[in-house]
């Protein structure tokens, strides 16, 4: 509890340091929350996969996902290539977790979740998470010369807010990793 106290001073002192936009729902906190979101339910997908036919790359799935980002970049202000980068780093990050969590459910089997949830009612929840991470790309934010050190800022708070372990902390770095785009 202590850390999230210092995290959330430090981030807010930097929320003021930085201006009123920086500040506003436009800010990180939000788009970053929602990176944080995106990996945390690699879990699920990868317990619905794990010892099934369906591969930890789909890159027909994943082609879906970047051909309706960048179809609905610009209707937002939004550059497609920009958008396909960050939603990359999102699925990378996805996939980082799955392959972590497919080696240590090889290695101890009796971690393996059971019952397995069905993947056709985790992709609604990704596809509602997308929607979100697409419309908070729009934050000036991602553009100012701050954002580098807010978004580390703003990992650091997800990590402690989601209690994320080493391999959920490393796939939220690469899931932020496209965020700033100065």
């Amino acid at each position: 509890m202590r850390v999230l106290a210092v995290l959330f001073a430090v981030v807010s002192g930097l929320l003021v340091a930085a201006g009123p936009s920086s500040a506003s729902p436009q800010g990180l906190w939000r788009l970053t929350d929602l990176a944080a979101q995106r990996v945390a339910i690699a879990d699920q997908v990868a317990a619905a996969k794990y010892g099934t036919p369906s591969p930890i790359d789909d890159p027909a799935r994943e082609q879906q996902i970047y051909d309706s980002v960048a179809a609905r970049a610009p209707g937002l202000g939004l550059d497609p290539a920009d958008a396909v980068r960050f939603f990359r780093a999102q699925i990378e990050a996805n996939k980082l977790v799955q392959r972590g969590l497919y080696a240590r459910w090889d290695a101890h089997p009796s971690e393996v979740p059971s019952p397995r949830p069905d993947l056709s009612t985790i992709r609604p929840v990704i596809d509602r998470l997308n929607t979100g991470l697409l419309t908070e790309l729009t934050s000036p934010a991602r553009s100012s010369r701050s954002c580098p050190a807010r978004q580390l800022v703003a990992a650091g708070m997800a990590d402690v807010v989601h209690h994320f372990d080493a391999l959920h902390a490393r796939a939220l770095q690469v899931a932020t990793s496209a965020t700033c785009t100065g």
